[in-house]
């Protein structure tokens, strides 16, 4: 299933929205009615980050 939630939305309900994402739900996040981004697990294919050691102090 996937839910599509506006930027205000998605910015009060961070959370409840992780959570579904990571039950399997794909989350759209849109900004004025355009899908800017989508919540996925991390690890997933096409997920070509790159986590960076952080420097230390």
């Amino acid at each position: 299933m996937t839910i599509t939630v506006n930027i205000h939305e998605a910015k009060t309900q961070l959370s409840k929205l992780i959570q579904r994402a990571l039950s399997g739900e794909e989350v759209i996040i849109a900004i004025d009615g355009q899908p800017v981004k989508r919540l996925i697990p991390m690890g997933l294919e096409g997920d070509r980050r790159t986590v960076l050691p952080q420097a230390s102090s």
